[in-house]
C-alpha cells in the first residue's frame, strides 16, 4: 500500500510542479503540501485525473499554530471511491491572508469553508457566502483559536420572558469541572457527591461486580 501511495504522490508532484511543495506517506496515508495560490489546480487535478479520481471531499478544516508563521494550516481530506484511497492536502496560510475558495471544484466546500472561517477566522476569497455557521449572529472572535479566552465575551439570545434579544456574558461551566477520564467500568476511587450509597459506599469503588 505504501508503495502505491508513494508512486501516486510522485505522479501528483510531477504533474503540478508549480503548485505542490512536497508529498509524504506516513501511517499509511498520503499527504500533499500545496501552495495556497495553487490549491484550486491541485484539487481539480486530484478530482479529474484518471490515476486519482478523488471525487469526494470529506472535510475542510483548520489547524492553529499561534507561535508559527504562517499561523494556520488548511487541510482538505479527499476520498477516491474508484481506487479506494484517501489523500490529505495541506497548505500553510498567514493570518488575514485569503485562501482561494474550493467550491468551484467541490460544491460541498462552501459549508466547510464557512466553518473554518467561523472557528479560526481563515478567509476564503471568491466564497459566495462567507459568514458564520456554528456560532450565533453577533458573536465575537473565533472559538477554536488557541488564544481564544474562556471568558470575557458576550453572547446574545432571545429571552422569552422579556420578549426581546438580550446580551449575556459567555458562561463556560466546564472550566470549573474536574475530569478523571476513567472508564465507567473501572469504578471511581472516591465517593461521588450524589452517591446514593451514602456512608456505606466503599471508597475504593469495590463490590460493584455484575451479576
Amino acid at each position: 500500500m505504501d508503495e502505491a501511495l508513494i508512486e501516486l504522490g510522485e505522479t501528483i508532484a510531477a504533474a503540478l510542479p508549480d503548485a505542490v511543495l512536497s508529498t509524504a506517506v506516513a501511517f499509511g496515508e498520503l499527504s500533499v503540501q500545496a501552495k495556497p495560490e495553487g490549491i484550486v489546480p491541485v484539487l481539480t487535478f486530484l478530482r479529474d485525473d484518471l490515476t486519482c479520481r478523488f471525487s469526494v471531499l470529506i472535510d475542510v478544516c483548520g489547524v492553529d499554530y499561534p507561535d508559527r508563521e504562517p499561523r494556520f494550516d488548511v487541510v482538505y481530506n479527499l476520498l477516491s471511491l474508484t481506487h479506494n484511497q484517501r489523500v490529505r492536502v495541506k497548505m500553510a496560510v498567514a493570518e488575514g491572508v485569503p485562501v482561494p475558495a474550493a467550491s468551484s471544484v467541490y460544491s460541498t466546500a462552501g459549508w466547510f469553508e464557512r466553518e473554518a472561517w467561523d472557528m479560526y477566522g481563515i478567509l476564503f476569497s471568491g466564497h459566495h457566502d462567507l459568514r458564520r455557521i456554528l456560532t450565533d449572529y453577533g458573536f465575537e472572535g473565533h472559538p477554536l483559536r488557541k488564544d481564544f479566552p474562556l471568558t470575557g465575551f458576550v453572547e446574545l439570545r432571545y429571552d422569552d420572558e422579556q420578549k426581546r434579544v438580550v446580551y449575556e456574558p459567555v458562561s463556560l461551566t466546564q472550566e470549573y469541572r474536574t475530569f478523571d477520564f476513567m472508564s465507567p467500568w473501572e469504578g471511581a476511587k472516591y465517593i461521588l457527591p450524589d452517591d446514593a450509597g451514602g456512608d456505606d459506599a466503599e471508597p475504593d469503588g469495590g463490590g460493584g461486580g455484575m451479576s
